[in-house]
Protein backbone atom coordinates (compact mmCIF):
# COMPACT_ATOMS: atom_id res chain seq x y z
CA UNK A 1 0.00 0.00 0.00
CA UNK A 2 1.18 3.57 -0.60
CA UNK A 3 0.30 6.70 1.37
CA UNK A 4 -0.56 5.98 4.99
CA UNK A 5 -3.55 8.07 6.09
CA UNK A 6 -4.79 5.81 8.90
CA UNK A 7 -2.89 7.75 11.57
CA UNK A 8 -4.75 11.00 10.84
CA UNK A 9 -5.44 12.82 14.12
CA UNK A 10 -8.94 14.10 13.41
CA UNK A 11 -11.45 13.32 10.71
CA UNK A 12 -13.13 15.68 8.26
CA UNK A 13 -16.60 14.90 6.87
CA UNK A 14 -14.97 13.88 3.58
CA UNK A 15 -12.66 11.50 5.46
CA UNK A 16 -15.76 9.75 6.77
CA UNK A 17 -17.30 9.48 3.30
CA UNK A 18 -19.67 12.46 3.52
CA UNK A 19 -20.73 13.70 0.07
CA UNK A 20 -23.29 16.02 -1.50
CA UNK A 21 -25.70 13.07 -1.57
CA UNK A 22 -25.89 13.20 2.22
CA UNK A 23 -25.61 17.00 2.42
CA UNK A 24 -28.71 17.62 0.30
CA UNK A 25 -30.82 15.48 2.67
CA UNK A 26 -30.49 17.97 5.54
CA UNK A 27 -33.06 20.67 6.18
CA UNK A 28 -31.92 24.13 7.31
CA UNK A 29 -32.87 23.35 10.91
CA UNK A 30 -31.05 20.03 10.84
CA UNK A 31 -27.99 21.71 9.36
CA UNK A 32 -27.76 24.08 12.32
CA UNK A 33 -29.05 21.85 15.14
CA UNK A 34 -27.71 18.36 14.41
CA UNK A 35 -24.41 16.61 13.77
CA UNK A 36 -24.05 13.83 11.22
CA UNK A 37 -22.23 10.74 12.50
CA UNK A 38 -21.20 7.52 10.74
CA UNK A 39 -22.15 4.22 12.36
CA UNK A 40 -18.97 2.13 12.65
CA UNK A 41 -20.32 -0.73 14.80
CA UNK A 42 -23.72 -1.98 15.91
CA UNK A 43 -24.42 -3.64 19.26
CA UNK A 44 -27.63 -4.63 20.98
CA UNK A 45 -26.88 -2.06 23.65
CA UNK A 46 -26.21 0.78 21.22
CA UNK A 47 -24.14 2.15 18.36
CA UNK A 48 -20.51 3.15 17.96
CA UNK A 49 -20.26 6.31 15.82
CA UNK A 50 -17.65 8.70 14.45
CA UNK A 51 -18.17 12.41 13.78
CA UNK A 52 -16.03 15.00 12.02
CA UNK A 53 -13.35 16.26 14.40
CA UNK A 54 -13.04 12.91 16.17
CA UNK A 55 -10.07 10.58 16.15
CA UNK A 56 -10.64 7.50 13.96
CA UNK A 57 -9.46 5.33 16.86
CA UNK A 58 -11.89 6.74 19.42
CA UNK A 59 -15.55 6.45 18.37
CA UNK A 60 -18.39 7.55 20.60
CA UNK A 61 -19.82 4.35 22.08
CA UNK A 62 -23.28 3.47 23.33
CA UNK A 63 -25.27 5.93 21.22
CA UNK A 64 -28.96 4.89 21.49
CA UNK A 65 -30.78 3.50 18.49
CA UNK A 66 -33.08 6.01 16.74
CA UNK A 67 -36.81 5.69 17.34
CA UNK A 68 -37.38 4.74 13.70
CA UNK A 69 -35.27 2.73 11.30
CA UNK A 70 -32.80 -0.10 11.75
CA UNK A 71 -29.22 1.21 11.60
CA UNK A 72 -26.41 -0.91 10.24
CA UNK A 73 -22.69 -0.42 9.83
CA UNK A 74 -21.93 2.39 7.38
CA UNK A 75 -25.16 4.30 8.00
CA UNK A 76 -25.28 8.06 8.49
CA UNK A 77 -27.21 9.19 11.57
CA UNK A 78 -28.20 12.70 12.63
CA UNK A 79 -27.81 13.41 16.36
CA UNK A 80 -28.66 16.52 18.36
CA UNK A 81 -25.71 18.79 18.99
CA UNK A 82 -26.99 19.36 22.49
CA UNK A 83 -27.52 16.06 24.27
CA UNK A 84 -26.58 13.72 21.44
CA UNK A 85 -30.08 12.28 20.99
CA UNK A 86 -30.41 10.42 17.67
CA UNK A 87 -32.88 12.13 15.32
CA UNK A 88 -33.04 10.07 12.14
CA UNK A 89 -31.16 7.90 9.67
CA UNK A 90 -30.26 9.46 6.35
CA UNK A 91 -31.23 7.74 3.10
CA UNK A 92 -28.67 5.21 1.95
CA UNK A 93 -26.78 5.25 -1.33
CA UNK A 94 -26.48 1.46 -1.15
CA UNK A 95 -27.66 -1.31 1.15
CA UNK A 96 -26.33 -4.85 1.28
CA UNK A 97 -28.92 -7.19 2.76
CA UNK A 98 -30.04 -10.81 2.88
CA UNK A 99 -32.83 -12.92 4.26
CA UNK A 100 -31.87 -13.91 7.79
CA UNK A 101 -30.57 -17.49 8.18
CA UNK A 102 -32.74 -20.34 9.44
CA UNK A 103 -36.48 -20.08 9.77
CA UNK A 104 -36.42 -16.34 10.49
CA UNK A 105 -38.07 -14.53 7.55
CA UNK A 106 -36.86 -11.05 8.36
CA UNK A 107 -34.43 -9.09 6.21
CA UNK A 108 -30.98 -8.68 7.73
CA UNK A 109 -28.99 -5.56 6.88
CA UNK A 110 -25.27 -6.22 6.33
CA UNK A 111 -23.79 -2.81 5.45
CA UNK A 112 -24.91 0.58 4.13
CA UNK A 113 -23.38 3.29 1.93
CA UNK A 114 -20.82 0.87 0.51
CA UNK A 115 -19.09 2.02 -2.67
CA UNK A 116 -17.42 -1.28 -3.57
CA UNK A 117 -18.13 -4.87 -2.58
CA UNK A 118 -15.06 -7.11 -2.58
CA UNK A 119 -16.35 -10.61 -3.32
CA UNK A 120 -13.56 -12.70 -1.83
CA UNK A 121 -12.84 -16.30 -2.80
CA UNK A 122 -9.66 -18.33 -2.92
CA UNK A 123 -7.72 -20.16 -5.59
CA UNK A 124 -8.54 -23.59 -4.22
CA UNK A 125 -11.57 -25.81 -3.69
CA UNK A 126 -13.54 -22.91 -2.18
CA UNK A 127 -13.85 -21.36 -5.66
CA UNK A 128 -17.50 -21.84 -6.56
CA UNK A 129 -19.25 -20.21 -9.52
CA UNK A 130 -22.75 -20.59 -8.06
CA UNK A 131 -21.68 -18.81 -4.86
CA UNK A 132 -20.01 -16.01 -6.81
CA UNK A 133 -23.20 -15.47 -8.82
CA UNK A 134 -25.12 -15.07 -5.55
CA UNK A 135 -22.70 -12.46 -4.22
CA UNK A 136 -22.68 -10.59 -7.52
CA UNK A 137 -26.50 -10.47 -7.53
CA UNK A 138 -26.41 -9.06 -3.99
CA UNK A 139 -23.87 -6.40 -5.02
CA UNK A 140 -25.78 -5.38 -8.13
CA UNK A 141 -29.06 -5.20 -6.24
CA UNK A 142 -27.46 -3.18 -3.43
CA UNK A 143 -26.04 -0.56 -5.78
CA UNK A 144 -22.39 -1.32 -4.93
CA UNK A 145 -19.66 -1.97 -7.48
CA UNK A 146 -18.58 -5.63 -7.29
CA UNK A 147 -14.91 -6.64 -7.54
CA UNK A 148 -13.93 -10.30 -7.30
CA UNK A 149 -10.77 -10.75 -5.21
CA UNK A 150 -9.02 -14.10 -5.61
CA UNK A 151 -6.88 -14.82 -2.54
CA UNK A 152 -4.20 -17.44 -1.86
CA UNK A 153 -2.74 -16.82 -5.30
CA UNK A 154 0.68 -17.62 -3.79
CA UNK A 155 -0.46 -21.19 -3.07
CA UNK A 156 -1.93 -21.89 -6.52
CA UNK A 157 0.16 -23.36 -9.33
CA UNK A 158 -1.92 -21.50 -11.91
CA UNK A 159 -4.42 -18.67 -11.30
CA UNK A 160 -5.33 -17.90 -14.91
CA UNK A 161 -8.17 -20.42 -15.09
CA UNK A 162 -9.76 -18.96 -11.94
CA UNK A 163 -9.50 -15.42 -13.33
CA UNK A 164 -10.96 -16.36 -16.71
CA UNK A 165 -13.88 -18.22 -15.16
CA UNK A 166 -14.68 -15.34 -12.80
CA UNK A 167 -14.49 -12.71 -15.55
CA UNK A 168 -16.88 -14.71 -17.72
CA UNK A 169 -19.74 -14.18 -15.24
CA UNK A 170 -20.51 -10.51 -15.99
CA UNK A 171 -19.27 -8.30 -18.81
CA UNK A 172 -16.65 -5.84 -17.59
CA UNK A 173 -16.35 -7.47 -14.14
CA UNK A 174 -13.11 -6.56 -12.35
CA UNK A 175 -11.14 -9.54 -11.02
CA UNK A 176 -7.92 -9.20 -9.00
CA UNK A 177 -5.59 -11.88 -7.59
CA UNK A 178 -3.76 -11.21 -4.32
CA UNK A 179 -1.68 -12.73 -1.59
CA UNK A 180 -3.76 -11.32 1.27
CA UNK A 181 -0.72 -11.24 3.61
CA UNK A 182 1.43 -9.13 1.28
CA UNK A 183 0.86 -5.34 1.22
CA UNK A 184 2.58 -5.06 -2.17
CA UNK A 185 0.20 -7.64 -3.65
CA UNK A 186 -2.87 -6.07 -2.01
CA UNK A 187 -1.89 -2.68 -3.48
CA UNK A 188 -3.83 -3.61 -6.65
CA UNK A 189 -7.00 -2.86 -4.64
CA UNK A 190 -6.03 0.76 -3.95
CA UNK A 191 -8.25 2.28 -6.68
CA UNK A 192 -11.29 1.29 -4.61
CA UNK A 193 -9.79 2.19 -1.22
CA UNK A 194 -9.08 5.92 -1.50
CA UNK A 195 -9.85 8.61 1.02
CA UNK A 196 -13.51 8.53 2.08
CA UNK A 197 -14.36 5.43 0.03
CA UNK A 198 -16.07 2.49 1.70
CA UNK A 199 -15.59 -1.14 0.77
CA UNK A 200 -17.13 -4.26 2.28
CA UNK A 201 -15.92 -7.84 2.13
CA UNK A 202 -18.11 -10.89 1.65
CA UNK A 203 -17.15 -14.50 1.12
CA UNK A 204 -17.24 -17.83 2.86
CA UNK A 205 -15.15 -18.52 5.96
CA UNK A 206 -11.50 -19.32 5.44
CA UNK A 207 -10.95 -17.48 2.15
CA UNK A 208 -8.79 -14.84 3.82
CA UNK A 209 -11.22 -11.95 4.39
CA UNK A 210 -9.82 -11.15 7.82
CA UNK A 211 -6.22 -11.53 6.66
CA UNK A 212 -6.98 -9.20 3.76
CA UNK A 213 -8.65 -6.73 6.12
CA UNK A 214 -5.60 -6.78 8.41
CA UNK A 215 -3.37 -5.91 5.46
CA UNK A 216 -5.71 -3.15 4.28
CA UNK A 217 -5.89 -1.51 7.72
CA UNK A 218 -2.18 -2.09 8.31
CA UNK A 219 -2.12 -3.22 11.95
CA UNK A 220 -3.05 -6.91 11.87
CA UNK A 221 -5.10 -6.77 15.08
CA UNK A 222 -8.04 -8.87 13.86
CA UNK A 223 -7.98 -12.56 14.79
CA UNK A 224 -7.52 -15.09 12.01
CA UNK A 225 -7.70 -18.88 11.75
CA UNK A 226 -6.47 -21.38 9.22
CA UNK A 227 -8.43 -23.73 7.00
CA UNK A 228 -9.10 -27.42 7.47
CA UNK A 229 -6.61 -29.27 5.29
CA UNK A 230 -9.02 -32.11 4.42
CA UNK A 231 -11.59 -29.98 2.60
CA UNK A 232 -10.15 -26.43 2.39
CA UNK A 233 -13.07 -25.13 4.46
CA UNK A 234 -12.52 -22.16 6.69
CA UNK A 235 -12.88 -21.72 10.41
CA UNK A 236 -15.05 -18.71 11.16
CA UNK A 237 -13.21 -15.89 12.95
CA UNK A 238 -15.15 -12.65 12.33
CA UNK A 239 -18.11 -12.47 14.71
CA UNK A 240 -19.53 -9.03 13.98
CA UNK A 241 -19.67 -6.25 11.41
CA UNK A 242 -17.42 -3.27 12.02
CA UNK A 243 -15.80 -0.47 10.02
CA UNK A 244 -12.03 -0.12 10.05
CA UNK A 245 -9.83 2.70 8.78
CA UNK A 246 -7.63 1.80 5.81
CA UNK A 247 -4.03 2.89 5.49
CA UNK A 248 -5.05 4.63 2.25
CA UNK A 249 -7.75 6.71 3.98
CA UNK A 250 -10.83 4.69 3.07
CA UNK A 251 -12.92 2.34 5.17
CA UNK A 252 -13.48 -1.40 5.11
CA UNK A 253 -16.38 -3.33 6.61
CA UNK A 254 -15.48 -6.89 7.58
CA UNK A 255 -18.44 -9.28 7.74
CA UNK A 256 -18.88 -12.75 9.18
CA UNK A 257 -18.57 -15.57 6.67
CA UNK A 258 -21.98 -16.03 5.07
CA UNK A 259 -22.45 -19.59 3.92
CA UNK A 260 -26.23 -19.17 3.87
CA UNK A 261 -26.69 -16.11 1.70
CA UNK A 262 -30.40 -16.12 0.92
CA UNK A 263 -31.53 -13.68 -1.75
CA UNK A 264 -34.52 -11.42 -1.20
CA UNK A 265 -35.99 -8.79 -3.56
CA UNK A 266 -32.93 -9.25 -5.78
CA UNK A 267 -34.72 -9.44 -9.13
CA UNK A 268 -32.81 -6.47 -10.58
CA UNK A 269 -29.48 -7.86 -9.39
CA UNK A 270 -30.18 -11.26 -10.92
CA UNK A 271 -31.12 -9.64 -14.22
CA UNK A 272 -27.74 -7.87 -14.27
CA UNK A 273 -25.69 -10.94 -13.38
CA UNK A 274 -27.58 -13.18 -15.82
CA UNK A 275 -28.00 -10.58 -18.56
CA UNK A 276 -27.12 -13.18 -21.20
CA UNK A 277 -30.07 -15.33 -20.11
CA UNK A 278 -32.58 -12.49 -19.70
CA UNK A 279 -31.69 -10.98 -23.07
CA UNK A 280 -32.24 -14.35 -24.76
CA UNK A 281 -35.53 -14.83 -22.89
CA UNK A 282 -36.77 -11.50 -24.26
CA UNK A 283 -36.57 -13.01 -27.75
CA UNK A 284 -38.68 -16.07 -26.96
CA UNK A 285 -41.91 -16.41 -28.94
CA UNK A 286 -44.05 -16.59 -25.81
CA UNK A 287 -43.83 -14.11 -22.94
CA UNK A 288 -44.42 -16.88 -20.37
CA UNK A 289 -41.88 -19.26 -21.92
CA UNK A 290 -40.40 -21.61 -19.32
CA UNK A 291 -37.45 -22.47 -21.60
CA UNK A 292 -38.29 -26.14 -21.38
CA UNK A 293 -38.74 -26.97 -25.04
CA UNK A 294 -41.52 -24.59 -26.12
CA UNK A 295 -41.52 -23.68 -29.84
CA UNK A 296 -39.65 -20.49 -30.61
CA UNK A 297 -37.64 -20.59 -27.34
CA UNK A 298 -34.50 -18.50 -27.86
CA UNK A 299 -32.90 -19.87 -24.67
CA UNK A 300 -33.25 -23.49 -25.79
CA UNK A 301 -31.90 -22.59 -29.22
CA UNK A 302 -28.85 -20.91 -27.62
CA UNK A 303 -28.15 -24.05 -25.60
CA UNK A 304 -28.43 -26.23 -28.70
CA UNK A 305 -25.98 -23.95 -30.53
CA UNK A 306 -23.55 -24.12 -27.65
CA UNK A 307 -23.90 -20.39 -26.92
CA UNK A 308 -25.36 -20.90 -23.42
CA UNK A 309 -24.22 -23.37 -20.79
CA UNK A 310 -27.26 -25.35 -19.55
CA UNK A 311 -25.70 -25.38 -16.07
CA UNK A 312 -25.82 -21.57 -16.01
CA UNK A 313 -29.52 -21.62 -16.93
CA UNK A 314 -30.12 -24.13 -14.14
CA UNK A 315 -28.36 -21.90 -11.61
CA UNK A 316 -30.35 -18.89 -12.81
CA UNK A 317 -33.64 -20.74 -12.40
CA UNK A 318 -32.65 -21.85 -8.91
CA UNK A 319 -31.77 -18.33 -7.78
CA UNK A 320 -34.89 -16.79 -9.33
CA UNK A 321 -37.08 -19.37 -7.59
CA UNK A 322 -35.33 -18.76 -4.27
CA UNK A 323 -35.62 -14.98 -4.59
CA UNK A 324 -39.31 -15.23 -5.49
CA UNK A 325 -40.03 -17.56 -2.58
CA UNK A 326 -38.20 -15.43 -0.04
CA UNK A 327 -39.59 -12.14 -1.38
CA UNK A 328 -43.16 -13.45 -1.30
CA UNK A 329 -42.66 -14.61 2.26
CA UNK A 330 -41.38 -11.20 3.30
CA UNK A 331 -44.15 -9.32 1.49
CA UNK A 332 -46.82 -11.65 2.90
CA UNK A 333 -45.49 -11.10 6.41
CA UNK A 334 -45.56 -7.33 5.90
CA UNK A 335 -49.12 -7.54 4.58
CA UNK A 336 -50.17 -9.56 7.63
CA UNK A 337 -48.50 -7.06 9.97
CA UNK A 338 -50.20 -4.19 8.17
CA UNK A 339 -53.57 -5.90 8.34
CA UNK A 340 -53.06 -6.67 12.03
CA UNK A 341 -52.21 -3.01 12.66
CA UNK A 342 -55.41 -1.91 10.90
CA UNK A 343 -57.41 -4.39 12.98
CA UNK A 344 -55.93 -3.09 16.23
CA UNK A 345 -56.70 0.51 15.22
CA UNK A 346 -60.29 -0.39 14.35
CA UNK A 347 -60.76 -2.14 17.72
CA UNK A 348 -59.36 0.87 19.57
CA UNK A 349 -61.58 3.22 17.55
CA UNK A 350 -64.67 1.09 18.33
CA UNK A 351 -63.87 1.14 22.04
CA UNK A 352 -63.43 4.92 21.92
CA UNK A 353 -66.81 5.31 20.24
CA UNK A 354 -68.50 3.20 22.88
CA UNK A 355 -66.90 5.33 25.59
CA UNK A 356 -68.16 8.48 23.85
CA UNK A 357 -64.77 9.87 23.03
Amino acid sequence: MTQNLSSIETLTPADLGWTNTQQTQLSLDEFSETTPVRVVAVHRSGLDVLAAGASPDHPTRGVPWPDEGEPTVGDWLLVEREGGRPIRLLDRTSLIRRRAPGTDRRIQFIAANVDTLFVVTSCNRDFNIARLERYLAVAQDAGATPVIVLTKSDLADETGAYVDEARSLVAGLMVETVDARDPASVAVLEPWCGRGQTVALVGSSGVGKTTLTNTLIGDGHLATAGIREDDAKGRHTTTGREMHRLVTGGWVIDTPGMRELQLVDAEAGLAEVFADVTELAASCRFNDCSHSGEPGCAVTAAIERGDLDPARLKRYRKLVAEDLRNSQSIHEARARDKQFGKMVKSIVAAKDRRRGR
